[in-house]
C-alpha cells in the first residue's frame, strides 16, 4: 500500500508540516514494512506551476509530485485554516492534478489544524466537498487540532492526550477502511 500525506500549505516552517511528519511516523507503525507513507510538501512545487501556461502544459518538475498522488492507494491531508478555508496553494495544487485520474476512488482522510478554536473545521469540510466532486472515498473520521501554536510539541505531537488518542484511533480505522476498499 502507498499512503500519501499532503501538507496543505507551502508556508515555511509550518505547524502543518510538523503535524504531517508526526502523522507519517504514527501511520507507518500501523502498516507493514513493505507499505510506504510519503509526504507531499507543497513547498516543493516548482514556481513554473503558477504560470498561466501550466493549465495547458505542466512543467516537468511537477510530474514527480503529481505522480505520488496519482499512484496513491490512500491520501491523508493535513490542512490549516486560512481565512475560513484551506490555503489557496492547496486548492490550486488539486486543480493542477489530472482529472479524473487523481483521487477518484481513493480513500481520503483529513486532519485540520488552526490557530483558532475550531481546528480548521471549515477548511476540512470545504475540501471534503472538493474531494467528493473528484470522486474520492471520504473517510468520515476527522481530527481537529485547535490553537495549534499551543497544543502541539515541537515534533508535531498533540500535547492533549485525548487529541492524540483521537489521532491514533483515526489512523487505525483509516488503514482498515483503505484495506477494505482496496480488497
Amino acid at each position: 500500500m502507498n499512503f500519501v500525506l499532503i501538507a496543505g500549505t507551502n508556508r515555511p516552517e509550518s505547524n502543518t508540516l510538523k503535524v504531517t511528519r508526526y502523522t507519517q511516523t504514527l501511520l507507518q507503525k500501523k502498516l507493514s514494512a513493505k507499505d510506504r507513507v510519503e509526504i507531499v510538501d507543497l513547498r516543493a512545487l516548482p514556481i513554473e506551476i503558477f504560470y498561466s501556461s501550466s493549465y495547458t502544459k505542466k512543467p516537468k518538475e511537477f510530474d514527480r509530485i503529481k505522480d505520488k498522488v496519482v499512484s496513491a492507494d490512500a491520501v491523508l491531508c493535513v490542512l490549516p485554516e486560512y481565512n475560513g478555508s484551506s490555503p489557496g496553494v492547496f486548492k490550486y495544487f488539486l486543480d493542477m492534478l489530472p482529472f479524473p485520474q487523481s483521487l477518484a476512488r481513493v480513500p481520503s482522510a483529513f486532519i485540520g489544524i488552526s490557530a483558532g478554536r475550531f481546528g480548521a473545521l471549515r477548511a476540512v469540510e470545504h475540501m471534503q466537498q472538493v474531494f467528493a466532486y473528484r470522486n474520492a472515498y471520504l473517510f468520515p473520521d476527522r481530527v481537529f487540532i485547535p490553537q495549534v501554536h499551543e497544543s502541539i510539541e515541537e515534533n508535531g505531537k498533540p500535547k492533549d492526550k485525548f487529541v492524540h488518542e483521537l489521532l491514533e484511533n483515526m489512523l487505525t480505522h483509516f488503514v482498515e477502511f483503505t484495506c477494505r476498499l482496496k480488497a
